[in-house]
Order: structure tokens, then sequence, then C-alpha cells
């Protein structure tokens, strides 16, 4: 095909597709195994120095936070990171210097409560690159590319834009029509995290609610952690099968962290924590702030059930609740149909 323009954005997390199939079927065992782990152990196992890491949920919303900390207090560094909607995770990541080059469609913002102190701070003095940027929406393509083991998505919603020209996209000659069209790169994530409700031993993932690109980033990733708010047995996974978005075979580590997108809420559980947010915006208005954060919340306890009783315990848990289902009175109907069995 003619290239008829290029985007300058750097090219982050493509392979050929058949090096990828051939990666997946060197690396991935489809066999019915216990996947469970502690969270330091998955993170040491599946995340390096380097890597390009994608999370899944979606802003504030059913993210894997207790993987944050964790990454955070491991030291990983120079993690390049997908941020199609980055929103707190980024913001702690690179204000902690972990993530340090980031591929941008939505993040540096905390939505109706401000912009992102930290992220912005290390963008603006050059400690986080931001390689490319490209629209939600391509973003998605991008992992829906890498779900399909295609190296690209056709699209035109690019054309014509200075997302286009800041991407790593290429407009090209339809062999068809003969106008333009723009191609959006596969990408392939190292490791991607995600947060779920509930899981089974092997990796079997449920989530209530939406999904956003959590079932395409599952399939395109190298690696993939699950982290859920419980384990059940496989009976209850059966029981409902058209709710497992994610299944046994992606995934390589299992880790049962109730609560485990705390500040941020997880549908139909908890809402989220807006005092705890406000004290990170607050502190991280400066470097020292934000230092004084992590050494408090991440690196001054040993892991994630510490960091709870330091945020206010079942009370405050217990609060999170109570407004999560005050907010949302009406519950999923596949919940009821759960419990009923």
């Amino acid at each position: 095909m003619e290239v008829l323009e290029e985007g300058m954005g750097e090219l982050i997390g493509w392979h050929d597709p058949d090096e990828n199939r051939k990666w997946v079927r060197e690396h991935k065992s489809r066999a019915l195994t216990d996947k469970r782990m502690s969270m330091q152990d998955a993170i040491s196992r599946f995340v390096r120095d380097g890597d390009f890491i994608a999370f899944g949920g979606f802003g504030h919303i059913r993210v894997s936070m207790a993987a944050v900390y964790e990454i955070i207090r491991q030291q990983k560094s120079d993690l390049i990171m997908a941020g199609k909607t980055a929103v707190h995770d980024a913001d702690l990541l690179i204000g902690a210097v972990c993530v340090t080059k980031i591929e941008v469609a939505y993040a540096f913002g905390h939505e109706m409560r401000g912009l992102s102190p930290a992220s912005r701070r290390m963008v603006e003095t050059g400690r986080c690159k931001v390689v490319a940027e490209i629209s939600n929406a391509a973003y998605q393509w991008r992992f829906l590319a890498g779900m399909l083991g295609v190296p690209f998505i056709p699209t035109r919603n690019l054309l014509g834009t200075d997302t286009f020209k800041r991407s790593s996209a290429k407009t090209v000659k339809d062999p068809y029509s003969g106008k333009p069209i723009c191609l959006v790169p596969a990408a392939y994530p190292d490791v991607a995290i995600m947060h779920v409700h509930r899981c089974d031993k092997n990796g079997n993932s449920q989530i209530d609610g939406t999904v956003v690109e959590d079932f395409e980033l599952s399939r395109a990733s190298r690696r993939l952690i699950v982290t859920t708010e419980e384990i059940v047995d496989e009976d209850a996974i059966r029981r409902t099968p058209d709710r497992t978005i994610i299944p046994f075979y992606l995934v390589d580590a299992v880790v049962e962290v109730p609560y485990g997108s705390h500040p941020c809420e997880m549908p139909y559980l908890y809402f989220f924590d807006e005092e705890h947010i406000a004290e990170w915006l607050d502190l991280s208005r400066t470097d020292e702030g934000t230092q004084e954060y992590l050494d408090k919340y991440v690196h001054g306890v040993t892991d994630f059930e510490e960091y709870l009783d330091l945020i206010g315990g079942v009370r405050k848990l217990n609060y999170l609740k109570r407004v999560e289902n005050y907010r949302a009175p009406m519950r999923a109907p596949w919940l009821d149909k759960k419990n009923k069995k």
C-alpha cells in the first residue's frame, strides 16, 4: 500500500502478529492449573523493568490499585504505560518514577476532581515523556488488532486531526476505493493487570457491569495478572458462564485482594474514597508531598491489608459499601441469580 502520511509518535508495543503467536504458543499454557499467588510474587515474576504495561478498568473505576502500590513498593522502573483511560493509576506510577514513558488517549486529569499535579509535573520537567497521542477509540482498536492477530485496524476517525500527527498511525491509499484510510497499529502489552469481581483459582474471571476494554486487552497482552475481590469455586463460575469475560488460559497469576481497587470504585461493591483521593491530590502538588504520601501509604506498609487498616479500616470500608449500595440500589440481575443458587 502507498503510505501518504505518517504520525510522528513513537510506535510502542507492536509485534509481528506471527511472532506474537509463536511467543504465546511457547510461553502460555492451556492447562487448568492453580495460579493463586501473593501480590508480591505476581509483580516480581511478571512485571519487569522497561515493560509496556496496561491496566483494565476505566478512569477511577475497577482499577487494580493494589497492584499499583506493589509496583511502586518493588521500585519497578522505566515502564511504558498504555494511557487509554489512565487516571489515578497513571498519576501514582508516574509520580513514583516507575513509569517514564506513556502513550496517551486520556490521562493527566482526575475528571471532576481536577488535574493531576504529580504526573503533569513529571512531564513538564522531562522526567516522563509522552511518546505518542491517540484517541480513546483508536487505542481500543490497538488492543482489538492485537486480540485478532492482525497488524493494524483501518479507520477514518483520525484523518485530518492533530491527534493523528502525534500518533504512531499511518495514512495509506485504500487499495479498493483509492481514498485515504488510517491504519492504527496493533498493541501487545508485555503485561496487563485488571481487577475483577470474582474468579476461580485457574483464572476464569467475571466482571459485573461495564467491561470497557478488558475483553480485548486480556487477549492482546502477553502476560495477564488478575486481581480479584474474591476467589470462588469453579462451580460458582459455571453457574453463570455468560459473565466469564476472561478465560483461564489467558491468565498467568490470580491474586485475591478484597477492596483491591481502593480508593477507586468497584461497581456494586464500594464507592470512591473521595477523602483519600483528595489527600493524594493535595499532597502531590509538590515532589516532597508526593514522597510523603508514598512513604506513608506504600513504603510504610508491608502489603495492601496494612494499607486498608491505615486508611480507616473496617469503619471506612463499610461506609464506602453503604454509599455504593445507596447510590445504586438496583442490584445487577446476574448477582441476584447467583445468590439464589
